[in-house]
């Protein structure tokens, strides 16, 4: 079954023989179209300016006809019932996984769906906690049970620049277990500190963003860069956070055999997708010997009520009847991502990154946080404004139309680091127009003004 495939605007059949191009003019205002929110007007009639697509993105028409189609059409429980409802529920959710696997590059066995990035990690995490469980490992090769048991001594490392949802969980992890938890620093200009000093011969596992939420800092995570090479080294597994690359770069590289990495996971909402639906993908081997999360219906093989026995991964982790509608509206979403091209999709980013640095480097009284080259961040910009704090700022902000965030942005260590308390933050997605980006600016020039500071 084939359900909401649609063929964006942007055309992409010269692209793979010339250099990557941003959209044309053209081409971004047949994209907006397909996004009937942007449309609207907000605060007393004024234009949407929508620059919070790190947050979560908006949805094209395509992925909301997707998820009405398959509730009009389809809806049946998955993996439940003998009659064609249900047989195409379940033909429609399998195809979601299928598209997902493509999307990425690897196979569909080794793609879990969860309901966010963050269960996703969760998932990964809390299989290290059941690991210690009597029974939880058995019939499980002793390498890999070896490698899920974790006690004190042990180290798990994350690094100065996470989301929350790829610290906290990690956080719990060494509680329950007397782990340690270290993290590789960052540096004033937003780059990860050398790893070489935090990951040992004690570390069992290194978890790391591959974009940073804040600073907008593109990790290199190669299987010879600095960090992946560390863990590769110590036999550390390496499990990636790509919620905010997978909207606009080619993460298959991430995937690949000898790649270094082990498991990622990505976010439905921020990926043009539906809320409610994430995935985790990790290696084979991995899924077949990490001990599940959540337990039930679906995820088993045998129950008897002295005991039960679990399905093969990815079953194993999907307890419970799924996000049918949201995963084939997932689907719909990378194949629109997919057909508009991740390179182009990534050069409109460093179009837009540049243009907004060099605008704001013409502002002494805005500071901005991580790398000054474009080439180095991926499709958002956060700052700080002399004498006025984030909020105001981005109060003003929204009585122009423009919608940023403000905030710690659930990365509140990092902000720490950066001696800020919080920030504004302006981030695009494959809509993001130039002239809303000079909207923004002339919108944040009026905050001395307003505030009457030294810059004013």
């Amino acid at each position: 079954m084939t359900m909401g495939r649609s063929t964006p605007h942007a055309g992409t059949a010269e692209h793979a023989s010339v250099a990557p191009r941003p959209f044309s003019e053209g081409e971004l205002a047949r994209i907006r179209a397909d996004f009937p929110l942007l449309g609207r007007t907000v605060r007393e009639g004024r234009p949407l300016v929508y620059l919070d697509s790190g947050a979560t993105s908006q949805k094209p028409r395509v992925v909301l006809d997707a998820e009405r189609e398959f509730y009009e059409r389809h809806n049946a429980a998955v993996h439940r019932g003998a009659h064609q409802l249900a047989e195409e529920a379940t033909e429609a959710f399998e195809d979601a996984r299928e598209t997902v696997a493509g999307f990425l590059g690897t196979d569909a066995g080794e793609i879990v769906f969860t309901k966010n990035g963050t269960e996703g990690l969760n998932l990964l995490a809390y299989a290290f906690s059941n690991a210690a469980a009597p029974g939880a490992l058995d019939g499980v090769d002793e390498d890999w049970a070896a490698r899920l048991r974790l006690g004190p001594g042990d180290e798990v490392i994350v690094t100065e620049m996470e989301h929350h949802a790829n610290l906290v969980p990690w956080q719990e992890l060494c509680r329950r277990t007397g782990a340690t938890l270290r993290w590789i620093g960052v540096t004033d200009d937003g780059h990860l500190s050398d790893p070489a000093e935090v990951v040992g011969e004690r570390t069992r596992v290194v978890a790391l963003t591959h974009v940073s939420n804040v600073l907008g800092t593109l990790n290199d995570l190669g299987p010879d860069s600095p960090v992946v090479a560390a863990a590769r080294r110590v036999g550390a597994l390496v499990f990636v956070d790509a919620c905010q690359s997978a909207p606009h770069l080619d993460v298959t590289a991430l995937t690949a055999p000898g790649s270094g990495i082990d498991a990622l996971v990505l976010t439905g909402h921020k990926t043009l997708g539906p809320s409610g639906v994430g995935v985790l993908w990790a290696r084979r081997a991995l899924l077949e010997a990490m001990p599940p999360f959540l337990t039930g219906g679906s995820m088993i093989e045998v129950v008897r009520m002295e005991g039960s026995t679990w399905a093969p991964p990815p079953a194993k982790f999907e307890a419970g009847v799924p996000m049918a509608a949201q995963a084939v509206g997932l689907a719909a979403a990378l194949r629109y991502l997919s057909g508009l091209g991740l390179d182009r999709v990534h050069a409109h980013d460093r179009m837009l990154t540049g243009h907004a640095l060099a605008a704001l480097a013409e502002r002494p009284w805005v500071r901005v946080l991580g790398p000054a080259d474009p080439a180095e961040r991926v499709a958002c910009v956060s700052f700080v404004v002399d004498e006025v704090h984030p909020h105001d700022v981005g109060q003003v902000l929204d009585d122009a139309g423009v919608a940023v965030r403000t905030g710690h942005h659930c990365a509140w260590p990092l902000h720490r680091r950066l001696r800020v308390p919080a920030s504004t933050r302006a981030s695009f997605g494959v809509y993001t127009t130039p002239a809303e980006i000079d909207a923004w600016l002339e919108a944040l020039d009026r905050v001395p003004t307003i505030f009457r500071t030294g810059a004013a």
